[in-house]
């Protein structure tokens, strides 16, 4: 009687003996099935839509237009079969059979990016991510990281600037930096993020001469209620800071809304207004005179009202070499700069 062919087996990386395998999640021998896996593009947008809350916000996140993100769930809701989302006067809405879908595949989704990110690192020891607000980005960091590049010849530096209402994944970037201000009493921090504050800044009301030289005198914190307030996003900034000087009555605040606070330092220098810019991102403009902080050295515009600056890095990455070199060298520079009297802050973790 002939012997049956054994059927071939596939080749599969070895095992680590040395490590229990019972955790690891085992995969399935065949591929999922064509049918159970939609086109990963309907994926990508469901996934924006449900963490970010809308469509324009998940077009803006991904680069396309809300037409295509519409289409894409349209395209994922004739391929399940089911209702994913609900229009609503505020906007659109997961279902509850969308939401728990989400909750599903959302750790499917990091998965993959992580474990990308991890594969495209490999070959990268010399490169380094680095993200934070486009006013810092452009207004401090990246007048200063050639000093870092002419130091470190040897190493990249990519500098991304992070979209306000964009919450960025831990494997995203090496190094993000954010500026909280104090009106804002918490940051969410992602899991398996390492979070540290390093400086703290004074929030200056600052204008253009121009705009002063038209403009009634401002002699006191309550004078700015009748000026032209130019708005970061919502009237949150200018109301704390006016209740830190002792105005809170009569707030009937008006006056330009701008989605990031590069826009309303811009505003400013261009004369429409008086903004609110931390002392690190307006520095230039104040040394130069293109600016001028309203109130300096006045008793009534005292104590500032500040904001702190957080550092997050992968905590599998914080203490490899490559991200502490950078950090020395931040926050050497931010130990230079706050102690310059139109900063008016300090640094925490200078020297580590």
């Amino acid at each position: 009687m002939p012997i049956p062919k054994r059927r071939p087996v596939p080749l599969r990386e070895p095992l680590d003996l040395e490590t229990p395998d019972e955790d690891r999640p085992v995969a399935a021998y065949n591929p999922p099935s064509r049918k159970t896996i939609p086109p990963f593009e309907a994926l990508r947008a469901f996934d924006a839509v449900a963490r970010l809350g809308g469509v324009r916000q998940a077009a803006r996140s991904l680069g396309r237009d809300h037409a295509v993100i519409s289409r894409h769930l349209k395209t994922l809701e004739q391929w399940t079969g089911a209702r994913l989302i609900e229009r609503t006067a505020r906007g659109v809405a997961l279902t509850k059979d969308a939401r728990r879908y989400h909750r599903e595949i959302a750790a499917a989704m990091d998965a993959i990016a992580a474990s990308t990110i991890d594969l495209m690192r490999r070959g990268y020891h010399n490169h380094l991510y680095v993200s934070c607000a486009p006013g810092f980005a452009l207004h401090w960091m990246s007048r200063r990281v050639g000093l870092f590049e002419k130091l470190h010849p040897d190493v990249e530096i990519e500098l991304r600037s992070l979209d306000r209402n964009i919450s960025v994944a831990p494997y995203e970037s090496d190094i993000e930096i954010r500026f909280v201000p104090a009106y804002r009493t918490s940051m969410k921090v992602p899991a398996g993020v390492h979070c540290e504050e390093v400086a703290s800044v004074a929030v200056v009301a600052v204008a253009s001469p121009a705009y002063l030289a038209d403009a009634a005198p401002i002699r006191t914190p309550g004078d700015l209620i009748g000026q032209r307030l130019l708005h970061e996003h919502d009237f949150d900034g200018w109301a704390h800071w006016l209740a830190v000087h002792g105005v809170y009555d009569d707030l009937d605040l008006t006056g330009p809304r701008l989605s990031q606070g590069h826009l309303t330092l811009d505003a400013a220098l261009h004369g429409r207004g008086v903004a609110l810019v931390n002392g690190l991102v307006g520095q230039a403009f104040l040394d130069s005179g293109e600016l001028v902080e309203i109130g300096r050295g006045e008793p009534a515009f005292q104590p500032y009202s500040f904001g702190k600056y957080y550092v997050l890095v992968g905590a599998d990455r914080k203490d490899t070499p490559l991200v502490r070199r950078y950090l020395r060298w931040f926050t050497a520079e931010l130990a230079r700069d706050v102690a310059k009297p139109h900063v008016a802050g300090r640094v925490l973790l200078a020297g580590k």
